[in-house]
């Protein structure tokens, strides 16, 4: 037998294969899903408030009616006609576009895959708030990128980190190809990025080379009735990446990406060999939502929705956790970020938590570099009111009884970094908190 044949597959596999593993987040999903099991980690839609019953009609009429064109293969950049109302859906954030400009994907997540793709080669840096998205770090691994983290505080990424690190990488000879950024209400850390700093860090940027890919999946889900301004209403050469699965249904997978005309043909080529075309059904799906029901009720119906949510699990973090913990208090989105006291590692923490029955997010795999063991993302989209106060009166025993053994044996040794922050309030995400 020759020796090519008698190989494993495993040693065929390419280099940059190395660096895909599963992240803690997916990993914890299967069990999380118990019934038992009060999640606080996924970031889930609660689809309970769609009018399912008008969308099966909807369904059904698509098939009957266009069922040919739906059910065939479509374009690679979309269909004409939602490429037009997902200009009109970007226009709530300040975005002027040409639909020639939008390239429909499945997701979000394959449109951050192709940018990365089409833009990174190994060893290429690329720069992202620290915390940031575990499915943005996932791709950027996959194409070998080195990510370098830009803090943040209660008000968003900070201008002035963002600049030194331009500094400091400049001094080394490195261009980062972009900035990956969430600016509104952060996944993992629910912070907003202050209005006020959105030009500076667009400045910053063009003043380094450096191009900005601006991901919005929460935007329109804001609690206060205000909608910011998208940066790429600030600044046309902005890649926006946009996506119906916060706003109408995730399980659909219809996201896409706004480019500027120098990008869009290698985008839609990358898209080609991706998956041919995105599916014409679930996009005329989405068009047939669009142009036929109320769009805007049904976000105010999520949005109020999720505030309440969050009202419940603030109440319940001010009621049940011990001192020391620190969380922000997030203006939309899914997501609450917590620091817990001095000395308990919240990755260690999860099995424990799990066999309480209840399950968060780990604060390390939202970070590339080994940080976040302090911190942890608790998600309060999909649990009702009642089972998230629940879920929290478990994680509170658990942190409890963490405390309780460091009372015993002693708080693991750590580096001095000053005082500890106040209890409750706004609490900086940032990387240097190991």
């Amino acid at each position: 037998m020759h020796a090519a044949a008698a190989a494993a597959p495993t040693e065929r596999f390419a280099a940059r294969t190395a660096g895909m593993t599963a992240s803690e987040i997916r990993a914890l999903f299967a069990v999380a899903s118990r019934p038992e099991v009060v999640s606080l980690a996924g970031g889930m839609p609660n689809l309970a408030a769609l009018p399912l019953g008008a969308l099966a009609a909807e369904v059904a009429d698509l098939v009957q009616r266009e069922g040919e064109v739906a059910l065939q293969y479509g374009s690679a950049q979309g269909v004409p006609a939602l490429r037009e109302q997902i200009c009109e859906v970007m226009a709530l954030e300040g975005i002027r576009a040409d639909p020639d400009d939008v390239v429909v994907t499945v997701g979000s997540q394959m449109a951050l895959d192709l940018v990365t793709r089409i833009f990174c080669d190994p060893g290429d840096v690329v720069l992202a708030e620290g915390p940031s998205y575990v499915g943005a770090l996932g791709s950027f691994a996959a194409y070998q990128a080195r990510v370098v983290h830009i803090a943040m505080d209660e008000h968003g990424l900070v201008p002035d980190l963002l600049r030194d690190a331009l500094r400091t990488l400049a001094a080394q000879g490195i261009t980062p190809k972009f900035l990956y950024t969430i600016p509104n209400f952060h996944n993992p850390a629910g912070v907003t990025l202050a209005v006020e700093r959105r030009a500076e860090v667009l400045e910053i940027c063009a003043a380094y080379g450096v191009g900005v890919v601006e991901d919005n999946p929460y935007g329109l889900l804001g609690f206060s009735g205000r909608t910011y301004p998208a940066l790429r209403s600030l600044d046309s050469s902005v890649v926006y990446l946009g996506s119906f699965s916060k706003t109408f249904a995730s399980g659909l997978r219809v996201g896409w990406a706004l480019v500027p005309p120098a990008v869009r043909d290698r985008l839609v080529l990358a898209a080609e060999s991706a998956t041919l075309c995105p599916p014409s059904f679930t996009q005329m799906l989405v068009s047939r939502y669009l142009s036929g029901h109320d769009w805007h009720s049904q976000i105010k119906t999520f949005a109020e929705a999720y505030r309440d949510r969050r009202d419940a699990l603030l109440d319940a973090l001010e009621t049940y956790l011990p001192d020391g913990c620190t969380w922000n208090v997030p203006d939309g989105g899914f997501y609450v970020w917590l620091t817990v006291p001095e000395g308990v590692d919240t990755k260690a923490m999860l099995p424990r938590a799990v066999t309480a029955r209840v399950a968060y997010a780990s604060g390390t795999g939202f970070y590339a570099d080994g940080f976040g063991s302090r911190q942890l993302r608790l998600s309060y989209c999909y649990p009702t009111p009642e089972r998230i106060t629940e879920g929290v009166r478990r994680l509170a025993g658990v942190l409890e009884a963490e405390l309780d053994v460091m009372r015993t044996f002693g708080t693991p040794t750590r580096p001095a970094l000053g005082p500890a922050p106040a209890r409750n309030g706004p609490q900086s995400p940032s990387p240097h908190t190991p």
